[in-house]
C-alpha cells in the first residue's frame, strides 16, 4: 500500500503531491533529509521512502507497509512516462503547467493507495483534462530541422519538437507515429590513439498518436545477426550481441524475415534493446593529439602555466555533423584562470575551478574538419608532478542521422490502412555515454 505519492523538483520544491490513505501528513522535509545520503530506499521510523528520477525531477512513493520494493520502483517511472506522454515533455515547467491533469492521472492510478492501472489506452477513457503546452506545436515550423525524417521522405522533415506533444488532443491532425533508432556509446581511447574499450547500448522508441492501430510491422536489416554464432562468410553484416523485446512484440517473422510486429498503444513504449560489447563496426567518431607542456611566466615568483594544445578530428562522413560537442579535460589543482586562443569564433571554452577542468563547447562540428585549441592555465607553484593531474579528456556529443552499428529500418507498415493521412517519422541518433581519451 502506499501511502503518498509526491513530485519534487531537483532542489526540492514540491510540485505534486497526493496523500492516499490521508494519515501520514507531508513528509517532503524528511524525505530531503533521507535523500541527502543519496540511497535509493530509506526508512525512518517505519515509514518507508522509495524514489526515482526522471527528467530531472524525483518521483517519490512512501508506505507504512512492507511491498516489494521493485514492484513501486516500476509505478513510479510508469507515472513518469505517462506523465510525459499526457504532458508532452517531462520537465518542472510543464509539471507546473500540467498539475490538474496530473493530479487526474493520479486519481485513477491509484485508490486508497492501491495501484488500480498503469495503461495508457484504459486511462485515457476517463482522463478529461487536456494538456497545456509551454509552446504550441506547429508542423510547419522548420527551425530545427535535420533529426526526424527517414530516407524515404527526403521531402518532408518534421521538427525535433514534433514528438514532444500531448497524445490527448483537441486537434484532428493525431495520425503521426514516430520511432525512434537511439544508441549510446561508450569508448575509452588510449594514450597512442588504441581503441582500448568500445561498448554500444541501443534501443527502438516508438511514439504514437494513431487513434487505431491493430498492428504494426517494423522491418531490420535483413543482415542483421544476434551473436557472433549467426556470421556467415565475410560479408558486411550488422552484428549485435544480444536483444530483449518489449512483452507486446511477437516475434513469428524476427527469426527469417527480420520484422517486428507490435500493437501500440497511444504513448511513448520501448520494442527493443540491444547491445554490442568490445566491438566497434566503424571507426571511432572523434581522434584527439593532445599535447601538455609546462612553461613559467615568473621564475622570481615561481609562477608557472599549463600549455595544453589539443587537436580534434571528426572522423565522421563528409556529410555528418556532430551536434554540442563538449571536450572536458582536467586541470591540476590550484589553477587560477586561463587563457585561450580557439580556431573558430562560434567555440567557446572556460576554466572550473571547482571541478578542477576546463571546458570546451564546440556548437556544430562537421565529418572531416579538424580543430584546434590552445589553453594556457595558471597554476602557482606547479610541479612536474602536477602535470599528471592533467587529463584524461571526457566528451560529450550527439550524433543526429548516425548509428555505430549500422542498425536501419527498412520500412513501417500499418495494418490495417489508416484512414486519411498517416505520417511515419524515424529518426536515428547516437549518443555518448562516456567517451574517455587518455592523455
Amino acid at each position: 500500500m502506499i501511502s503518498q505519492i509526491f513530485i519534487l523538483s531537483s532542489k526540492g520544491d514540491h510540485l505534486i503531491y497526493k496523500d492516499c490513505i490521508l494519515t501520514t501528513g507531508l513528509l517532503v522535509a524528511l524525505f530531503c533529509l533521507c535523500l541527502y545520503l543519496l540511497i535509493l530506499l530509506q526508512s525512518h521510523k517505519g515509514l518507508h521512502f522509495i524514489h526515482v528520477r526522471q527528467g530531472g525531477l524525483y518521483w517519490v512513493a512512501s508506505t507504512k507497509t512492507n511491498p516489494s520494493p521493485f514492484t513501486i520502483i516500476e509505478f513510479l517511472n510508469r507515472l513518469a512516462a505517462l506523465t510525459k506522454d499526457y504532458c508532452g515533455s517531462l520537465s518542472e515547467k510543464s509539471v507546473r503547467m500540467n498539475f490538474a491533469l496530473i493530479y487526474e492521472l493520479l486519481d485513477e492510478m491509484v485508490d486508497f493507495g492501491y495501484i488500480q492501472t498503469t495503461s495508457t489506452d484504459i486511462l485515457k477513457n476517463f482522463i478529461q483534462t487536456e494538456a497545456v503546452s509551454s509552446k504550441p506545436f506547429s508542423l510547419f515550423d522548420l527551425s530545427n530541422v535535420g533529426l526526424f525524417g527517414a530516407e524515404t521522405q527526403q521531402s518532408k522533415v518534421a521538427p525535433s519538437v514534433a514528438a514532444s506533444r500531448p497524445i490527448m488532443s483537441s486537434r484532428g491532425e493525431q495520425n503521426e507515429i514516430f520511432v525512434d533508432v537511439i544508441e549510446r556509446l561508450s569508448v575509452v581511447i588510449g594514450s597512442k590513439g588504441v581503441l582500448m574499450k568500445a561498448d554500444i547500448q541501443g534501443e527502438i522508441r516508438i511514439k504514437c498518436f494513431l487513434p487505431t492501430c491493430s498492428e504494426m510491422r517494423i522491418g531490420l536489416n535483413e543482415e542483421l545477426s544476434i551473436g557472433k554464432s549467426q556470421l556467415k562468410g565475410y560479408s558486411s553484416a550488422v552484428r549485435v550481441d544480444e536483444c530483449r523485446f518489449h512483452q507486446a512484440v511477437k516475434l513469428d517473422e524476427f527469426d527469417t524475415f527480420r520484422i517486428l510486429k507490435v500493437c501500440p498503444s497511444q504513448g511513448e513504449q520501448t520494442v527493443m534493446q540491444y547491445q554490442l560489447c568490445d566491438e566497434l563496426p566503424c571507426a571511432p567518431p572523434f581522434q584527439l593529439f593532445p599535447s601538455v607542456e609546462k612553461d613559467y611566466v615568473n621564475r622570481s615568483v615561481n609562477l608557472s602555466m599549463v600549455l595544453i594544445f589539443l587537436k580534434l578530428r571528426c572522423d565522421l562522413p563528409p556529410k555528418s555533423t556532430a551536434l554540442n560537442v563538449s571536450i572536458t579535460v582536467p586541470v591540476p589543482k590550484g589553477s587560477t584562470s586561463m587563457s585561450q586562443e580557439l580556431s573558430s569564433p562560434d567555440q567557446t571554452a572556460e576554466l572550473q575551478p571547482k571541478n578542477k577542468a576546463l571546458l570546451w563547447e564546440i556548437p556544430r562540428f562537421p565529418g572531416g574538419a579538424q580543430l584546434s585549441a590552445l589553453f594556457k592555465v595558471d597554476v602557482p607553484g606547479l610541479s612536474s608532478a602536477s602535470l599528471l593531474e592533467v587529463g584524461p579528456v571526457s566528451m560529450s556529443f550527439e550524433l543526429p542521422k548516425q548509428t555505430c552499428t549500422g542498425l536501419q529500418i527498412r520500412f513501417l507498415r500499418l495494418s490495417p490502412t489508416q484512414t486519411g493521412l498517416s505520417q511515419r517519422w524515424v529518426r536515428y541518433v547516437t549518443h555518448s555515454d562516456s567517451y574517455t581519451i587518455r592523455i
